[in-house]
């Protein structure tokens, strides 16, 4: 099956992947992607406005039918990306099923990254026509918004806070947040771990969630889950917390961990983008839309995750 295929290919790039290196897959020399960020301890608490009141679901209404593949509507987002010959997409490289390096052939690939292709399909007839470019999950807010790439695909949930600074898409996948800690722990959720190290990713939902639990676990950041599931391995951190479906890969991979407790969030995954350009937005939409439609969105779930159990209804589009 996919989960332990792709288990058998994280074990072989256990060195690389659970270090959590940044990289590029493009394959055009041209373009230079800047190093990672370096990994955090702890992030302390800032003051911010308040986030006004949103519906994170809604999104824009798809215009109508989808344009033929190689015919976008001239003057538009979707023009420019066809033009360019390629969809660059955000995401990382270590979230295992959803965007992870396989080893053998040195390709990011998941549901995540299915996503983008599809995407691409539509714009180019082509799903190959597709950029990857890691980013870290701290960047993934910035890159959409400032068009250091076309869309973040990357296990994100959309949010009030970061619909001020991109557009999402309508959800795509549902998750929700619980802990993975070490089989011989006495913690049955992540309220049992009050004043214990608890790791996730700097810049994440899930890292915030963590400060906000009742019984507060001492929130630990890392520059990514493969290093959350390192300083979890070297006993550094009591436990690791973010979204169900990434936890189950990443105690897949660790015979010593198991997820604990119940989901106490709903994290709606969703495409980023720049707001600059709604249509490329609605095209997204439309993409998506199609995609429940005529049973990709299965098939892709199937493909990654069918491990898990069989395929649930894909999530309902909500629009504006």
């Amino acid at each position: 099956m996919r989960l332990r295929a792709a288990l058998a290919a994280a074990a072989l790039a256990a060195t690389a992947a659970l270090a959590g290196c940044s990289g590029d897959t493009s394959p055009l020399p041209s373009v230079t992607v800047q190093p990672g960020e370096a990994r955090a301890t702890t992030v302390p608490p800032t003051d911010s406005p308040p986030v006004p009141a949103c519906n994170p679901r809604a999104s824009l209404r798809p215009a109508g039918a989808l344009p033929a593949p190689g015919a976008m509507p001239a003057g538009t987002y979707m023009e420019t990306i066809l033009k360019r010959g390629r969809l660059v997409l955000g995401t990382s490289q270590d979230t295992l099923l959803f965007s992870s390096r396989n080893p053998f052939t040195g390709r990011i690939e998941g549901f995540d990254v299915d996503m983008g292709r599809q995407i691409a399909q539509a714009i180019f007839g082509d799903p190959g026509k597709l950029q990857i470019k890691v980013i870290g999950y701290d960047k993934r807010v910035s890159s959409a918004a400032d068009g250091s790439v076309d869309i973040v695909a990357d296990t994100m949930t959309a949010n009030c806070e970061r619909w001020r600074d991109v557009a999402f898409s309508s959800v795509y996948y549902e998750a929700g947040q619980r802990v993975l800690v070490s089989s011989t722990s006495t913690a049955r959720s992540i309220e049992d771990l009050g004043g214990k190290k608890v790791c996730s990713v700097a810049g994440s939902t899930s890292f915030e969630n963590i400060g906000k639990v009742r019984s507060k676990p001492v929130p630990v950041a890392r520059a990514a889950f493969g290093d959350c599931l390192v300083a979890f391995q070297r006993n550094e951190v009591d436990g690791i917390s973010t979204d169900d479906t990434i936890l189950a890969g990443m105690a897949a991979q660790d015979p010593y961990a198991r997820v604990v407790g119940p989901r106490f969030t709903e994290e709606p995954y969703a495409i980023a983008m720049s707001p600059a350009h709604p249509e490329f937005t609605r095209f997204v939409n439309a993409v998506l839309e199609r995609n429940r439609a005529d049973g990709t969105w299965k098939r892709t779930y199937e493909k990654w995750l069918g491990d898990f159990g069989p395929a649930p209804a894909p999530p309902k589009a909500v629009y504006r």
